[in-house]
């Protein structure tokens, strides 16, 4: 589904549109995050315009509203996930309103929600990992020897130092990919990522990370021009590798490295973790 920052809502509702605003410069959100909750609210006010016949009227709505919308979601069989993941942004939009002085108060406060399950969160076991992080550079071994034709190397070696600094720096995927060279100190070996939010912080990149990194730049003759992407889709090209690019390619060296193919980058960071 292709992030859609306005919904149906969002062009109706004054309200919702100054918080999709509010999203998009003041938070800088994500086009999916704001998506996922401007979906959230269109969805609630779906629900209210089918048991009331009219739109929400947000500064109006009381407790009970949202308990009944609560129910509603429940009868719909609905996961504690979905139903949390709802809240969430129903509350942030009341939020917003309230320091806006939209609405004296939040009607939501104190609402008891199905308390979420507790997971622990999977991991790739130390051994299967290091074969994960070799799976790049003999997948162009097996390419080079299955292939009478030169077999481009860039791809392989970035995917590498792409697995490699997720593993061994915490990344999201998509941090690593919007990485700038200004970005990697190789002497120091050390990286900005930027978070949710655009929040900046210095994270270690390993000696692994480092020397597979130096040898994509140094093979490819990748620019050390600080603007550009550290992990370009194509070398040259000044445009960063997309996260789905790394997500397919990422599900070719799980097969090869006898992983689940359906792991994602995320079980990375907790591996890391």
């Amino acid at each position: 589904m292709t992030p859609d920052a306005a919904t149906p809502e969002s062009r109706s509702d004054p309200l919702v549109d100054r918080f999709r605003q509010h999203l998009e410069t003041g938070r800088n959100a994500s086009a999916y995050t704001v998506r996922n909750y401007l979906h959230a609210l269109d969805e609630f006010a779906g629900w209210h315009r089918e048991t009331r016949g009219t739109p929400p009227s947000w500064a109006s709505l009381v407790r009970d509203d949202f308990r009944l919308y609560l129910r509603s979601l429940g009868r719909r069989g609905l996961g504690r996930s979905p139903i949390h993941l709802r809240f969430s942004a129903l509350r942030t939009f009341y939020r917003f309103l309230h320091r806006e002085e939209m609405v004296g108060e939040i009607p939501l406060r104190n609402l008891a929600l199905p308390r979420p399950e507790r997971r622990l969160p999977a991991f790739v076991p130390a051994n299967r990992m290091a074969a994960l992080l070799e799976a790049p550079l003999q997948e162009l071994a097996r390419e080079r020897g299955a292939s009478r034709d030169p077999v481009d190397a860039a791809p392989f070696l970035r995917d590498a130092a792409v697995l490699e600094a997720i593993y061994s720096s915490g990344l999201r995927i998509s941090e690593a990919c919007g990485l700038r060279v200004e970005d990697i100190d190789l002497g120091e070996r050390v990286l900005r990522g930027r978070g949710k939010g655009r929040k900046e912080r210095l994270v270690p990149l390993g000696r692994p990370a480092t020397e597979a990194l130096v040898q994509y730049w140094n093979t490819t003759g990748h620019s050390r021009d600080p603007a550009s992407p550290a992990f370009p889709q194509q070398p040259g090209s000044g445009i960063p590798v997309s996260p789905g690019e790394i997500q397919r390619r990422l599900k070719r060296y799980l097969a090869a490295a006898g992983l689940d193919p359906a792991l994602t980058p995320h079980k990375l960071r907790h591996s890391f973790a």
